[in-house]
């Protein structure tokens, strides 16, 4: 008997257990003597298999190959055998769910590819959840058939496409014979913006159709196509994530539905060295944004939401990058990265990425450089079991360039235009120098199938050396800046241990995903602190010179300054049906902060507790639409006393949000979310004690948002968005009630796309356009003045063959005159002229 005979023996056979119970089939398919002679299931070890504990199995490659018939698709494992596919089909997707299985291919968690051949739409493999691997193969006209057999290779999937009854038009005839067809072999992960999987939402890896609440991720692929150098950079591409720092600051901000965030997290972990440190762009695999209050998950926060970085992990296969890039204003970078395994049973892997940036800029003065260097080590300590080491130093040197005054910038001044590239502070002495090592380890432990530990450390250190000018006062002449200088050297030392258990179980019919766990965190800040007077400035005519440095006003000695949480946090995602699900979690959360003089003596102590609740439901009435709303809160301490010295309570974020997400095709998905967020107990001034503070203040938003990011078109790569923003004061003491939020557009908009040509001899020569648009934006709370809105275009030029990549960016490509940000009437930040850059790399 041939292979093929055997194929349509077993794929008979599993027809048969399909449709009249395993019992049945196991019988029939035991008895035929053919398959004896062929490379089939042993159902007889299969039969043990479902009788007795599985482990996890790893996919370690996928392949599409053409067929005369249609497509194989071949899932590589180790174990084939172990392998024991569970299919479904919904309107034209046919679905394959492999239990107690994960993806572990060369460049990531999952593979795609669409029109791999006449027919068939797209293929996909993900995962699914924990320890669920998911094939999707998606038909053009219906659901396509499938065959499923075993071979060397592995488990293969035979798709053939449904044919239309429509008869095709009688084709002319040829003397030329018809071409051989073309096998197409695609392995490892395929080019892709659309992410379908992230970890913020519920800090578990879970769809993110199933979680209610907008979240968008930025791909390296992105950060790589645009030539991002800092994290402001890449979250541009996120509408209604508007930054709150100049580019050239060494600190990294940003607003967020119209209330600023002050939480970066980095791998889920909170660290806010990320905010006033900044982070390794070369180092960073991915973004993800999570809209909205996320304190039920990660303690305290901004209202508007959180940032969370995914750093790169090492590769079972080795893999090898170098980069170079040159660019304007002197920029020179470069970066390697390197990953694989240490040994030949590849239980021990490495990445090491490294990197080195420096430029000078449009501002007169203001060089940068940025140096990276980030280890990575993984033990797979057992079959379920694996420990991560990992450490990143990052340097930054620079001067800080503190922005011009609104007068002779957006206001007209009688003096004229204040020069774009104007240097505010003293050349001679301001600096601004930090240094961050950031160290930790992930310790997985899978029990079984269903229930497993995750045990995570990370701490901080971080130094920084400043002589900071800033800005005082204008002059009635309006342009004689007065200026002072500030000089500390700082040290902060911070820590977090959290634990959680993740477990899967069943209450008859309803499916929960149970996540409990609790972190606990510290932080210690000291340093020294001095103000020193500066002579003014002659903004139209500028003289700098160290002799213009003064007396030392004002001196704070080194008292340490401590703030420590203990937060505990329950969550379930309940699958009620399959297309019904819900999200409950609640965290309770015990923070304190301390100062102390310098012989140790406690001189101040606050302690809060808060709880944030969040409870979303989704409901998904096809594969391609998720309906979601959600209820969810945040807080954040405040510090200090009223008058009659009752302590501050913590500030409140409280998010309603409804929304729809789309999976138009396995590359291509889309959100449309509608949201208000209301922040009280927000400080404002006392009316009868004017030294002192009440928390009377309150502060909304709301708006709605789009954004849509995937293939879509072989070759046409898409992420962009719109964001609506209405963001005012509701109460306050002092701020007259509506008043717009400072720097929150109303609208604003971003769109990148990308093309690259599939096949031919310009294969891999590739066009790349982006638009970004802010709208007007207030500069200060008291609405004194605005910034205008503008429109930046970005564009790219790049080709890729095998090894090689070669690219030129050119941002800002109609040298735009505009602002990026306003702090007050004395800071405002252009932003950059065209700026260009070309970079050379090549991966092994």
């Amino acid at each position: 008997m041939g292979y093929r005979q055997s194929k349509e023996i077993i794929s008979a056979g599993m027809a048969i257990c399909l449709q009249q119970g395993f019992a049945i089939a196991l019988t029939s398919l035991l008895v035929q003597p053919a398959l004896a002679e062929t490379k089939t299931h042993n159902f007889t070890n299969t039969a043990k298999l479902l009788l007795a504990q599985q482990s996890v199995v790893k996919i370690t490659g996928v392949q599409v190959n053409a067929t005369d018939k249609g497509i194989d698709v071949i899932v590589e494992s180790a174990n084939t055998e172990a392998l024991q596919p569970l299919n479904r089909s919904t309107e034209n997707n046919y679905i394959a769910d492999i239990p107690n299985a994960v993806l572990a291919l060369p460049e990531g968690q999952n593979f795609n590819i669409t029109n791999p051949a006449s027919g068939i739409v797209s293929v996909s493999v993900t995962q699914a959840d924990a320890n669920t691997v998911r094939v999707t193969v998606t038909g053009e006209e219906g659901l396509p058939t499938a065959q499923l057999f075993d071979s060397n290779e592995g488990l293969i999937f035979e798709f053939a496409p449904t044919v239309s009854e429509t008869p095709p038009p009688e084709q002319p005839t040829s003397e030329t014979p018809p071409e051989a067809p073309i096998e197409l072999v695609v392995t490892g992960q395929q080019d892709t913006y659309r992410v379908p999987n992230a970890s913020t939402g519920t800090k578990t890896d879970t769809p993110i159709r199933d979680i209610p609440q907008a979240i968008q991720v930025i791909p390296k692929q992105v950060i790589q196509e645009q030539q991002v150098q800092r994290l402001s950079d890449a979250l541009k591409n996120t509408a209604g994530v508007i930054t709150n720092t100049s580019d050239r600051n060494i600190f990294d901000g940003f607003v967020i539905r119209g209330f600023t965030n002050r939480t970066i997290i980095r791998n889920g972990l909170r660290d806010d060295t990320n905010t006033t440190a900044g982070s390794g762009i070369a180092n960073i695999e991915q973004i993800e944004v999570l809209r909205g209050p996320a304190s039920v998950l990660f303690g305290q926060g901004g209202a508007g939401g959180t940032v969370n970085i995914v750093t790169k992990k090492p590769l079972e296969t080795p893999f090898y990058s170098i980069e170079g890039t040159i660019g304007s204003y002197d920029l020179y970078s470069g970066a390697i990265d390197l990953t694989g395994p240490l040994n030949e049973s590849k239980t021990l892997l490495y990445r090491l990425n490294a990197s080195a940036f420096t430029s000078g800029s449009f501002v007169d003065f203001v060089d940068i450089e940025r140096y990276l260097i980030a280890p990575v080590l993984t033990w797979k300590i057992g079959e379920n079991t694996a420990l991560t080491l990992e450490a990143e130093y990052f340097d930054t040197k620079q001067r800080n360039d503190r922005g011009i005054p609104a007068l002779g910038t957006v206001l007209p001044n009688p003096n004229g235009q204040i020069p774009r590239n104007r240097f505010t502070n003293e050349p001679s002495i301001d600096k601004n120098n930090g240094q961050v090592w950031r160290v930790g380890y992930n310790l997985e432990h899978r029990f079984n199938e269903d229930w497993q530990i995750q045990n995570s450390l990370r701490s901080s250190f971080q130094k920084r050396q400043q002589n900071s000018g800033f800005p005082t006062s204008l002059d009635d002449d309006a342009r004689t800046l007065n200026r002072g200088l500030f000089i500390s050297e700082a040290a902060v030392d911070s820590y977090i241990l959290d634990t959680n258990i993740t477990g899967n179980f069943d209450t008859g019919n309803i499916k929960h995903k149970l996540l409990f766990g609790f972190d606990l965190s510290r932080e210690i800040f000291q340093g020294t602190d001095q103000r020193v007077a500066v002579s003014p400035l002659d903004l139209f005519d500028p003289v700098y010179g160290s002799q213009t440095i003064g007396a030392v006003l004002d001196e704070f000695p080194n008292e340490p300054f401590t703030q420590e949480g203990l937060g505990i946090y329950l969550q379930d995602q309940i699958s009620l049906t399959d297309n019904f699900k819900l999200v409950i979690g609640g965290r309770l959360d015990i923070v304190n902060q301390k100062q102390e003089d310098a012989e140790r003596n406690v001189t101040s102590f606050q302690e809060d507790t808060a709880f944030s609740p969040r409870i979303g439901i989704v409901y998904q009435p096809s594969q391609l639409v998720s309906l979601y709303a959600n209820y969810s809160r945040s807080f954040e301490q405040v510090t200090g006393t009223t008058f009659d010295t009752a302590l501050f309570k913590p500030e409140r974020g409280t998010q309603y949000e409804v929304g729809a997400k789309f999976d138009w095709t396995n590359q291509l998905s889309s959100t449309l979310s509608l949201y208000q967020i209301t922040r009280s107990n927000v400080l404002t001034s006392d009316p009868i004690n004017p030294d002192f503070s009440i928390q009377t203040g309150e502060q909304r938003s709301r708006g709605f948002e789009v954004d849509i990011v995937g293939e879509i078109l072989p070759g046409w790569k898409i992420i962009g968005g719109y964001a609506y923003t209405d963001a005012q004061i509701t109460q306050d003491n002092d701020l007259p009630v509506g008043n717009r939020i400072n720097n929150v557009p109303k609208n604003a908009v971003s769109l990148w796309n990308t093309y690259e040509i599939q096949q031919g001899n310009l294969q891999g020569l590739g066009f790349g356009l982006g638009l970004f648009y802010v709208g007007e934006r207030e500069g200060d709370l008291s609405n004194t003045f605005s910034l205008p809105s503008y429109l930046r275009t970005d564009a790219a030029l790049f080709y890729r063959r095998d090894n090689f990549r070669a690219a030129l960016n050119v941002q800002n490509l109609f040298d735009t005159e505009y602002f990026e940000v306003a702090e007050n009437r004395l800071r405002l930040f252009y932003g950059a002229p065209r700026t260009v850059k070309f970079t050379l790399g090549w991966q092994f």
